[in-house]
């Protein structure tokens, strides 16, 4: 029973407008002739240059004798008069008219005292001379003329099954079948194509869907189906040139003219993949003593780890290296032994001795060095900071106009976590360019140091001022009494003297020493008004009219609320 005959759609019809496009491009390729399909194909180069010709000996132009799109023999040398091309010219002339009238296919040769005379149907072809051999290739003459014998009776074949009409059908008949056929693995290939895209989208959507947090995608489908879409059609269109390319290749080798060409695209194709698979055998030796490499710096690696984890976790450290130090340590050794690992396994690696990998190289490194200048200092900074121990994580510090509690070091920056809840990324240049003030080391132990400045009038006697500090100091939760309170007077200025309070406090984190500074503030401001003293700082002058204070009876007046009795 006839199969159904294929319906065609504009995928197919723009197939085969393509296909039909190749070919057309291909034959006007080659069309030219015997000399275009001679350029197409030239003869491998010499291993070593011919030495120049005298002067008084001009260069001979060699000539192909090429018949039926085979070059059947190269002429060399001059003989009896003739340059090689009118060699050429003539033996590609005598051919034809052998071959036209001939009744056998027989190539005899006959030697002579100037060379071997080369006989179809007992009828002389052309002869060849000793200077004819490539002698740079060391080649001789019976090996030309051995080789020279089995083209020509190649073509001598070819030409006369292409003046049988009854061949000619048959591979009409065989090239419209191999036609058939690769329009419809096309018409295969595009529909298989679209239904491979289509599973992938809906197994892409069904995965998008799972993976939702909230109602929002973690993952952008719009754009991996846009990936996976271009890779379905650059997978297509590969396959579909390689059909495109077999197909002609059969249809070229069907008819003995355009043989030749056939066969010169299966013999590109197949050297393609040759050449291709002794590069991947010659390749991996090498790639297995690369891969050894890193296998190597991977167990280093490895057997460094449990000391670097000993050492985080062991209070004492081991040495030098201690738990501030152990982190970057580790990220510094491992970043080594890798770039290590990668110079010893470069050589070995597929192109290397090339001069677009060396580029590549120069070119990387180049930028690298142009680029990177502020990333080296910023990570050689990170480096001091962590190796010198100017910061820890947990620790209070002031770094210029910023302070607030060290959350993270990292090799490039710091970070920052204010007592307002804000966090601040200082980078680690800045940190090494500007003093330091470390509150948490002030004092041994767990905690930080706060210290506040009050100028109060000299007709407040001294002694109660730093009694009253150190009551205000004792009334706030936090403040610890050992060690004690401390009032340092830093000045005498006109108007009035300067009072610091330094404490130590207790609590540890971001928030406590901001919220414990703002009880101590608010504390201070309660002792003063209850020993009837104002507070004139910062710009104390002269005592005004009024006295500056807020009498007991008002310390809660509206909207502020009494707290209730304990």
């Amino acid at each position: 029973m006839p199969s159904a005959p294929l319906r065609p759609n504009p995928l197919s019809c723009s197939l085969i407008r393509l296909v039909l496009a190749i070919c057309a491009a291909l034959m006007l390729i080659l069309a030219p002739g015997a000399q275009a399909a001679r350029q197409a194909a030239p003869p491998p180069a010499a291993p070593a240059p011919a030495p120049a010709p005298a002067a008084d000996a001009p260069a001979v132009e060699e000539a192909d004798l090429i018949l039926m799109n085979r070059t059947i023999v190269r002429f060399r040398a001059k003989f009896l008069g003739a340059s090689p091309r009118q060699r050429a010219e003539r033996g590609q002339a005598t051919i034809s008219a052998i071959l036209e009238r001939a009744t056998s296919d027989d190539v005899v040769v006959q030697p002579n005292a100037v060379g071997n005379i080369l006989l179809i149907d007992g009828q002389l072809a052309f002869v060849l001379t000793p200077d004819d051999t490539d002698k740079l290739a060391g080649e001789t003459l019976a090996a030309l003329t051995d080789k020279t014998v089995a083209v020509l009776r190649t073509v001598v074949a070819e030409s006369r099954e292409s003046r049988d009409s009854r061949s000619l059908a048959e591979g009409l008949a065989v090239s419209a079948g191999a036609t058939l056929v690769f329009i419809t693995l096309l018409y295969m290939l595009g529909r298989l194509q679209a239904w491979i895209t289509r599973r992938l989208a809906a197994a892409i959507d069904a995965q998008a869907e799972r993976l939702k947090l909230g109602g929002t995608e973690l993952i952008r489908r719009d754009r991996i189906l846009a990936a996976v879409g271009w890779l379905s059609r650059a997978l297509f269109w590969l396959l579909a040139a390689l059909l495109a390319y077999t197909w002609l290749a059969r249809i070229l080798a069907r008819f003995p003219y355009t043989r030749a060409w056939g066969e010169n695209l299966d013999d590109y194709l197949l050297g393609v993949l040759g050449r291709l698979g002794v590069g991947i055998l010659q390749t991996l030796p090498n790639l297995l003593i690369a891969l050894l490499m890193f296998l190597v710096a991977r167990a280093v690696v490895g057997l460094l780890k449990p000391v670097f984890d000993h050492a985080a976790g062991n209070n004492a450290g081991l040495g030098w290296l201690d738990k501030d130090t152990v982190e970057p340590t580790r990220k510094i050794t491992n970043i080594l032994i890798w770039i290590f690992a990668l110079v010893m396994a470069y050589p070995y690696l597929p192109g290397a001795q090339t001069e677009a990998f060396k580029g590549m190289s120069v070119l990387i490194g180049l930028m690298v060095s142009l680029g990177a200048s502020s990333i080296v200092g910023q990570g050689a900074a990170g480096l001091i900071l962590m190796y010198s121990r100017t910061l820890r994580s947990g620790e209070y510090v002031r770094i210029g106009e910023h302070e607030g509690t060290v959350v993270a070091i990292s090799l490039f920056n710091t970070r920052l976590r204010t007592g307002r809840g804000a966090e601040i990324t200082l980078p680690n240049a800045l940190i090494v360019g500007n003093a330091t003030r470390n509150y948490s080391r002030t004092q041994g132990g767990r905690g930080f140091m706060l210290d506040t400045t009050v100028t109060i009038g000299y007709d407040t006697p001294w002694r109660q001022v730093e009694a009253m500090l150190t009551e205000a100091a004792r009334r706030t939760p936090g403040i610890s009494t050992d060690p004690a309170p401390r009032i340092f007077q830093t000045a005498l200025s006109d108007f009035y003297p300067e009072y610091c309070l330094v404490v130590h406090a207790t609590p540890v984190g971001a928030e406590p020493r901001a919220q414990l500074l703002s009880r101590l503030h608010a504390n201070i401001q309660d002792v003063f008004n209850e020993y009837g003293v104002q507070i004139m700082s910062p710009h104390y002058i002269a005592d005004p009219a009024t006295e500056k204070r807020v009498a007991p009876d008002n310390w809660y007046a509206p909207p502020a609320r009494r707290p209730d009795p304990a």
